[in-house]
């Protein structure tokens, strides 16, 4: 959502939802492309800045240091001679699977350019920032949200296309299980895990494009969750014995979101995963209803009590870049 006053004596605010990364679809790369990713905008984690000209460049809130980087790559990217300073209104935690790196990076690039009346470059700005050099959902929900696919990494200077979109259905929910108590594997162990990862099955592969191609994606459009869920649990599946060696012989990163997961799945939730290298986990339900029963069953349940557990729905809208009037401020 863009809005059309002016922003030369302004302040802008940047909204973009968390994702889940639902998994990759071909590790192989010997069609020359390699990964390919489907991903999920949701609704109740976000990451908002606000951004204005100041006299010197300044972030207050979280995650300073990460957001001064970026500020600083972009004005000089950019040529800019004015400095900015940028509150950290919300954040989406870190490492958890979720997408942070990305939306943080998105959301201060949208926002500098917003500020001084530039025409977005979003795909341009991720690589410049470090960001979208295995997954392109991350990019690529920020300009619809919904359900993704992105066609795989091929050269390194442009991030991986996307080769699909579909709204998510409105009345299906997410539970999406964190862990405040563990991270994701990141940075220079993520590299180094993928280092050490034996060749990905090209059969194996091929099977994965299909789940997600011939399965995943018209069960979407059907709204039809019993093949979606399927197809998602068995993806799941497939890739978390392929990288159970990185994350100590097991599929999830967190034994108590395993632990919840697993009686979701017995209590009757759909696609049950872990998104990224976790330890953030989720399972889909088909109404409302039912998505609020299962999250009371997690929160109850022994290994949840030191849980985050939330009931989320699919975010179907673009980011949100907002311009306020001066003296109107930010939050």
């Amino acid at each position: 959502m863009w809005s059309t006053a002016s922003p030369m004596s302004a302040s802008i605010t940047v909204t973009i939802p968390a994702r889940l990364h639902l998994g990759f679809l071909d590790l192989n790369g010997g069609l020359g492309r390699r990964f390919g990713s489907i991903g999920l905008a949701i609704s109740n984690l976000r990451t908002k800045i606000g951004l204005r000209r100041g006299s010197k460049n300044q972030v207050s809130g979280p995650e300073r240091e990460r957001v001064m980087r970026h500020v600083d790559k972009m004005v000089q990217h950019l040529a800019l001679n004015d400095a900015h300073a940028v509150n950290v209104l919300e954040v989406v935690p870190a490492h958890a699977g979720l997408g942070s790196g990305t939306q943080l990076a998105l959301a201060v690039a949208a926002g500098i350019r917003r500020l001084h009346d530039l025409p977005l470059d979003i795909e341009g700005d991720a690589i410049h920032l470090g960001r979208g050099a295995r997954s392109g959902v991350g990019i690529g929900l920020f300009h619809r949200g919904g359900l993704v696919v992105d066609g795989g990494c091929g050269r390194k200077e442009v991030p991986a296309p996307i080769v699909s979109h579909i709204g998510f259905p409105e009345r299906w929910r997410i539970i999406v299980v964190l862990d405040p108590a563990r991270c994701g594997i990141h940075g220079a162990d993520e590299v180094a895990a993928f280092g050490k990862l034996p060749p990905f099955p090209d059969d194996d592969a091929a099977q994965l494009c299909r789940l997600v191609i011939m399965k995943a994606l018209p069960a979407v459009a059907d709204h039809d969750i019993v093949n979606f869920g399927s197809a998602i649990k068995e993806l799941q599946a497939r890739l978390g014995d392929y990288f159970a060696a990185a994350q100590g012989g097991t599929r999830f990163t967190s034994p108590d979101v395993a632990a919840v997961l697993a009686a979701l799945d017995r209590e009757g939730a759909f696609g049950i995963g872990q998104s990224s290298w976790g330890p953030t986990g989720f399972a889909f339900a088909a109404a409302p209803e039912e998505a609020d029963r299962l999250a009371r069953i997690a929160q109850r349940h022994p290994s949840g009590q030191g849980l985050d557990i939330r009931v989320c729905a699919g975010f179907n809208r673009a980011a949100e870049i907002a311009v306020h009037s001066v003296g109107a401020g930010v939050e």
